[in-house]
């Protein structure tokens, strides 16, 4: 059986007075080629999702602010930073980890494991990231909070736009205005304490000494977050950000979203205080749910690309529940399916393990499995021989046949390394060093967080010698650690 729900209604022109909120919609209807931004005034509502909000800016916020300035001790002249992205060191330093240009697998790793969690956590619950993590919202969120702090709820704000000016509509604006840029500047200040030591650089950058990079980038951030947190808003995550439309492919009709249970709500209208509730839905049509809507949409109109599922709309409508004497979760994190079941008058069931979780927990866990090996079995050595080509080899005055290799041992520690080294593939061979004593094997101190090269030369006995090369390898000890280092060994010409 299929059943069509019409949620249109005709409504008759008014003929009455004209309000704010129709005034400020003239003003943004088209005069030209394009659309205006219609501006939104979301109104303040309390509840449980908007407690989680707060509680999580608060969190995000902070972390985002201070992460820069926990220090974290290292040996000798390293930063002693816990979170430095050094690109003049070519260090990626997360507290104990150390990360190298060479170990992108690394980073590649992490942004693929962040990818999947997304997708995971999108298939089952829907669009909690833009809802709640995304730093568009976040940001968006704490300048309405500055713009509520000077202007005032949704209809002071509409009365204030509407207003001409006077004293009191200039010393706000001016005001918010001021405060949003300092948030900015904040946001682009703390950003460029990520990429170089933060007591150093604010000393720097106040004295007009740090680098230019610093400058440009603070610039950069503190204009994009004033733009796009205190003027675009909803028109980021509606036509710049590409995941309203990704995240699509990743929903299905048991993915939990910010839902009108129309088969509870319809028919919708008025309701008085003496009138009954038979053959009617539980929704007055109060429009709270969308005036308190960051996006400005209607979530009575089914799933939209437009909705971040922040869940505001449900305290919204919780809190006129609660007055009209009507259960909670009129609005609610729900699935299609489940709505679908009980508008049928069947037992929803909701379904959290399917094809699609299964693909992405199976693939986040594979890839975090990998992650985990990748870090446990990172050696703190890493040793690259590379051998000479011109000449591959000489022939001393007694006949035997010398090749030169460099050793680039690169310390991933925070300690100073004693390397032993010896040299294995042919009988008799000797291994030195210029500028160290001779001796077998050849040993010597490696820096941390450096690479290190290492001139050696081995000398092959003259009744070793033969034509061509012959397969050989440097053995290099550290500690219990033994890494071998294949490489050859040229006699060229020398019979």
């Amino acid at each position: 059986m299929t059943i069509i729900i019409d949620r249109t209604r005709d409504r008759a022109a008014t003929t009455g007075p004209v309000s704010i909120a129709e005034k400020q919609r003239e003003k943004a209807r088209p005069k030209g080629l394009y659309k205006a931004r219609v501006p939104i005034y979301p109104k303040l509502v309390h509840g449980r999702w908007r407690w989680i909000k707060w509680t999580l800016l608060i969190v995000m916020l902070a972390i985002y602010y201070i992460t820069p300035w926990i220090r974290w001790e290292r040996p000798g002249a390293l930063p002693d930073q816990a979170v430095l992205v050094d690109f003049d060191g070519g260090r990626f330093y997360f507290f104990m980890i150390q990360l190298w240009p060479q170990e992108v697998y690394f980073i590649t790793g992490l942004l693929v494991l962040s990818a999947l969690a997304l997708f995971l956590v999108t298939s089952l619950f829907g669009r909690l990231w833009c809802g709640y993590a995304c730093p568009q919202t976040v940001w968006t969120d704490l300048y309405i909070y500055i713009e509520r702090m000077f202007e005032g709820d949704r209809n002071a704000r509409m009365r204030l736009d509407a207003a001409p000016m006077s004293f009191n509509k200039l010393w706000r604006k001016t005001g918010k205005h001021a405060v949003w840029i300092g948030a900015a500047f904040g946001t682009g200040g703390a950003w460029i304490f990520y990429f170089h030591d933060a007591p150093d650089l604010i000393r720097t950058f106040w004295l007009g000494t740090a680098p230019m990079t610093a400058y440009v980038s603070c610039a950069i951030l503190t204009f994009t977050t004033y733009v796009f947190a205190g003027h675009m808003r909803e028109q980021v995550c509606i036509y710049m950000c590409p995941w309203p439309r990704i995240q699509g492919a990743m929903l299905d009709d048991q993915s939990f979203q910010v839902t009108y249970r129309y088969d509870r709500g319809e028919p919708r209208g008025p309701h008085k205080k003496s009138e009954s509730w038979e053959g009617r839905g539980d929704c007055i049509d109060c429009n709270q749910c969308v005036v308190v809507c960051p996006m400005g949409i209607d979530i009575r109109d089914g799933a939209q690309l437009e909705c971040i599922n922040c869940g505001l709309c449900i305290d919204a409508c919780n809190e006129v529940m609660d007055k009209v004497g009507r259960p909670r979760g009129l609005i609610a994190y729900d699935t299609d399916a489940a709505v679908a079941a009980r508008n049928c008058g069947q037992k929803p069931q909701h379904r959290l393990i399917r094809a699609r979780t299964l693909y992405y927990g199976i693939a986040l866990a594979v890839v975090g499995g990998l992650m985990i090996w990748g870090f446990s079995t990172r050696k703190a050595l890493d040793v690259h021989a590379l051998r000479d080509r011109n000449p591959a080899s000489v022939r001393l005055h007694d006949g035997a046949v010398r090749n030169g290799y460099t050793l680039k041992i690169a310390n991933h520690g925070f300690e100073v390394a004693t390397v032993e080294i010896r040299y294995a593939g042919i009988p008799g061979a000797t291994l030195r060093s210029p500028g160290r004593p001779l001796a077998d094997p050849l040993s010597l101190r490696v820096d941390p967080n450096r690479v290190t090269p290492v001139r050696v030369f081995v000398t092959a006995p003259v009744d070793q010698v033969g034509d061509g090369s012959r397969p050989a390898t440097f053995e290099i000890r550290s500690g219990d650690q033994v890494q071998t280092v294949r490489t050859a060994f040229d006699y060229g010409e020398a019979r």
